[in-house]
């Protein structure tokens, strides 16, 4: 039995990115943190943890290593902090008995194909696909249905890297081409490619946290996206309505994704386009979303994922009664902004004066560059090769679109390139 001295601990694996609000959030309610790496290095292509911030580091070993070692703090929870971690999270919390979602399902929780075919097998409305080694069966496919666009795109990534928009074969070909044999963020090689039907219709970020499957909804924000040749980028997530359509319907059809998927516990972050036939899924990730930002999310929506995600692990009772089969409020008008840039070259410094003029519009609350001196700038293709991004939030809908063009337009002045090399004589 533990001693009352001693403070319980969650597990928290491959916490990059957003997982960094996991300690903090944990550590609010008394809870430590030990850290597990699925990967014998640390994936230095996202932002590392903090590590520093947990009472233990537990390095790369097999599962079975790994349940051992964790076994001496006596964790409440195993959490995947990002995506790489979901499997091993998986497995972990199955070998030491605690709260989780199983392995049964886990490929289906990372695997873009067989998270759709689970879908289908389970009569949730979904896309058509197929997946292939070979650019060339990716084009017939795409060709048989005689139906364009069509969305090729990687099994495994994120933050739409590698995902393109096809208008015809010679664009589905090169886009094969362009995944097939290369290495995405999570150091996974692209050994074969996925090729969708295109979702038309709107498409929405949604934010979910589950505890035995009781599920408290978090967020469901609006993508503006524009499309620039095949990629669709990111502009801006819109906080929308949780009570007016289609939030219901969208909230309802997660409710069936999330039991397809076997996902009864903690945080997820899917992607949904609401077709004229209902939602439909893009993709899911069982982890907290990229774009949380918790001081902001309380602000918007009176409470973020992290401190849920946290509260449900620590005070199960407390957050079946106080947030299960509830939803996130509105409490005003509030967006996230992704800049995109046609530069490229190296980034030589940041012009503080343009930062500074970002920061003081009536409705900036943060912004974020995502660049330092030193840097490779590149023209954007995805959320990754963003510039900037700026979250806001107003009562007024006119300032959060007035100051939405100005940070457009102040964007590429933001950073200034160092001058390119003389070519040698």
């Amino acid at each position: 039995m533990r001693s009352a001295q001693v403070r319980p601990v969650a597990v928290l694996v491959d916490a990059y990115t957003s997982g960094n609000h996991l300690p903090p959030a944990f550590a609010r309610l008394g809870v430590d943190v030990v850290h597990v790496q699925s990967t014998p290095e640390l994936m230095t292509s996202m932002r590392l943890p903090d590590l520093t911030a947990y009472r233990a580091v537990v390095p790369h070993g097999t599962p079975a290593e790994t349940a051992a070692r964790l076994a001496e703090f006596e964790p409440i929870c195993v959490i995947a902090g990002q995506e790489p971690g979901v499997e091993l999270a998986d497995e972990l919390s199955e070998l030491l008995g605690l709260p989780g979602n199983g392995t049964a399902l886990s490929r289906a929780r990372r695997d873009k194909y067989e998270m759709i075919e689970t879908l289908r097998r389970a009569g949730v409305r979904c896309a058509d696909q197929l997946k292939s080694d070979s650019a060339e069966e990716i084009v017939a496919w795409a060709e048989r249905r005689g139906a364009y666009p069509v969305v090729v795109k990687p099994l495994s990534s994120a933050a739409t890297e590698g995902v393109a928009v096809c208008p015809g074969p010679v664009e589905v070909r090169k886009a094969a081409e362009a995944v097939l044999g290369t290495v995405n963020i999570f150091g996974e090689r692209n050994d074969e490619v996925l090729v969708q039907s295109f979702l038309d219709g709107e498409e929405y970020m949604v934010d979910f946290v589950s505890y035995g499957g009781q599920r408290h909804a978090c967020g469901i924000w609006q993508y503006r996206k524009r499309l620039d040749g095949t990629h669709r980028l990111y502009d801006r997530d819109s906080v929308t309505e949780p009570d007016a359509e289609p939030a219901p319907e969208i909230i309802a059809y997660m409710h069936e994704v999330l039991d397809a998927l076997g996902i009864q516990y903690g945080p997820t972050h899917a992607e949904v386009i609401v077709t004229p036939q209902g939602p439909a899924l893009v993709e899911i990730g069982a982890r907290l979303s990229g774009g949380v930002l918790p001081d902001f999310n309380d602000l918007c929506l009176g409470g973020n994922q992290a401190d849920m995600t946290a509260l449900a692990y620590a005070r199960p009772q407390e957050f079946l009664d106080r947030h299960a089969g509830r939803t996130y409020r509105k409490l005003t008008e509030a967006s996230q902004i992704f800049t995109a840039t046609t530069l490229e070259g190296v980034v030589d410094s940041l012009d503080r004066e343009v930062i500074a003029e970002i920061e003081a519009l009536d409705s900036v609350h943060l912004v974020v560059p995502k660049l330092a001196p030193g840097s490779r700038i590149r023209p954007t293709v995805d959320l990754y090769t963003a510039t900037l991004v700026v979250w806001t939030r107003h009562d007024s809908v006119e300032v959060l679109e007035r100051d939405y063009a100005r940070i457009q337009e102040l964007a590429e002045r933001v950073y200034r390139l160092q001058p390119e090399s003389e070519p040698a004589a």
